[in-house]
C-alpha cells in the first residue's frame, strides 16, 4: 500500500547557522533531515502585528483547537468525494487541488492570502475569520451532501418498487381490478405475499385464521423466487384482525389501491427522482472539490499563524527567524523529525537530555509540563523548536 504524502512544518531562529542568513538555515535543515527523507522548500510566514504576552499565550491555545477543527473539516469534505465518486482514487486524486494547483505545487510556492486575510489586521481577527470559513465549509458541504444522500435514497426505494419481490415491489402493473372485490359495503379484498415455503400452510388455513373470511375466495395472482401473491375477500369489520393474523404467521399483507395510470405515474416519478439526484450529485461533487481546496488553504493558513505566534513565544523579538515545510511521507517522517530533533534540540536547553550515545533523551532534563511555561499547546508533544505535521490524503 502506497504512503500517504506528509507534511511537516518547522520554524528554527536564523542563528542556528554561523551566518544566520536564512538561505544558509535553510540549508542546514534539508542537511538535517536528509534528502531521503523529504524536500525542504522555504516557508513564507508574513510578519504580522505582536500583541500582549498573555494574548499570545491565549492565541497559541486557540489556533491548536482551530487547527484541529480545519483538519477535521478537510477529512471530512475528503470523505464526501471518496462517497461521492465511489472509492475511485483516480478520479478522488483528480478533483483533490488546491487553489486549481495540485497540493504539492500549492505548498511549494505558497503565500499568505492578502485578499482574504489582510495580514495588518490584529491576530485575533485573522483566527475568528480563518475560523468561521471552516465552519461554513463544513456546512455547506454537510447540508448539500445529506441532500444528495437523501436523493439517493429515494431513488433506490422506487428503483426497489419496480425490481424488488412480490414483498416490497409496486403492485400497480400486477394486480388488475378485476382481481379485486370493488364498491361492496361489506366485503373487500385483501393482498398478501406468502412465502413459497408457506403456501401449502396458507392455503390449508387462510379461510380459519381469523373469523368472516370468505370461503375459497384466495386467488394466486403472480409468484417470484421468494413470495406468491393471493388476493383473499374478507368482511370489512373484521379486516384488521385478518391482516393481524396474516402478520404473526409471516405473510406479508400489501397494501393496495387501484389508480388509473398508476404505472406510467410511478415510472414518472423514479424518472423525476433520478433525474434531480444526478444534478445533486453534480451540485455536491462540485461543491466538495471546491471545499477540499478552501478547506486545506484554511487549514495552511492556520499553520503559518502558529508558526509566528509560537516562533514569537519561544524566539522572542526581534523577529529573526526562518520557516519551511518539509515533503515526506508517513513512513519517512518519522526519520526526518527524529533527524530534526537530534540537530536542533539544543534549542530547548535542559529540557532534552541525551544519552551516553548522545541521543536524545527525553526523560532527563526538567519537566516537559515546566518547558512549555505559558507557550501553551500540549507537553507530550513538546519539541525543541516549533513543528506541525499535516497528512493530507
Amino acid at each position: 500500500m502506497p504512503e500517504h504524502a506528509k507534511y511537516l512544518f518547522v520554524a528554527l531562529p536564523s542563528s542556528i547557522t554561523p551566518s544566520g542568513h536564512k538561505d544558509d538555515a535553510i540549508g542546514s535543515i534539508q542537511r538535517a533531515v536528509k534528502t531521503e527523507n523529504g524536500q525542504v522548500t522555504p516557508f513564507n510566514v508574513p510578519d504580522f502585528k505582536v500583541g500582549t504576552l498573555d494574548a499570545l499565550i491565549q492565541q497559541s491555545e486557540e489556533l491548536g483547537k482551530i487547527e484541529g477543527l480545519c483538519k477535521g473539516v478537510v477529512s471530512k469534505v475528503g470523505d464526501t468525494l471518496r462517497n461521492v465518486l465511489e472509492g475511485d482514487e483516480e478520479k478522488i486524486v483528480m478533483h483533490k487541488n488546491v487553489n486549481d494547483k495540485p497540493l504539492e505545487q500549492y505548498l511549494r510556492t505558497f503565500s499568505w492570502n492578502k485578499v482574504k486575510y489582510r495580514s495588518e489586521k490584529p491576530i485575533a481577527e485573522l483566527m475568528d475569520l480563518l475560523q468561521k470559513e471552516a465552519n461554513s465549509i463544513d456546512n455547506d458541504v454537510r447540508t448539500k451532501y445529506n441532500q444528495y444522500n437523501g436523493l439517493r435514497q429515494q431513488s433506490q426505494n422506487l428503483q426497489r418498487k419496480q425490481t424488488g419481490n412480490l414483498s416490497t415491489k409496486s403492485l400497480v402493473s400486477i394486480v388488475s381490478p378485476d382481481m379485486l372485490v370493488s364498491d361492496s359495503e361489506h366485503l373487500e379484498t385483501h393482498l398478501v405475499a406468502v412465502p413459497n415455503s408457506s403456501v401449502k400452510d396458507f392455503q390449508k388455513s387462510y379461510e380459519t385464521v381469523s373469523t368472516m373470511v370468505v370461503p375459497r375466495s384466495a386467488y394466486f395472482i403472480q409468484k417470484d423466487d421468494e413470495f406468491s401473491l393471493f388476493a383473499v375477500t374478507t368482511f370489512k369489520k373484521h379486516s384488521s384482525e385478518f391482516v393481524h393474523k396474516c402478520r404473526e404467521r409471516k405473510w406479508i399483507p400489501r397494501d393496495f389501491k387501484f389508480k388509473e395510470g398508476g404505472r406510467e405515474d410511478e415510472q414518472k416519478e423514479l424518472s423525476k427522482t433520478e433525474a434531480e439526484e444526478k444534478r445533486v450529485w453534480g451540485e455536491t461533487l462540485r461543491l466538495g472539490r471546491t471545499g477540499w481546496s478552501e478547506g486545506v488553504m484554511c487549514l495552511i493558513h492556520v499553520i503559518v499563524l502558529r508558526c509566528f505566534v509560537e516562533s514569537v513565544l519561544r524566539y522572542g523579538l526581534p523577529l529573526d527567524f526562518v520557516a519551511a515545510s518539509i515533503k515526506s511521507d508517513t513512513k519517512k517522517a518519522d526519520r526526518a523529525k527524529q533527524n530534526l530533533d537530534s540537530e536542533y534540540g539544543y534549542l530547548a536547553g535542559n529540557a532534552f537530555g541525551r544519552d551516553k550515545k548522545g541521543r536524545i533523551s527525553k526523560d532527563q532534563g526538567i519537566s516537559q509540563t515546566d518547558v512549555m511555561g505559558g507557550a501553551g499547546g500540549d507537553a507530550s508533544d513538546y519539541s525543541a523548536y516549533v513543528y506541525y505535521d499535516v497528512e493530507l490524503d
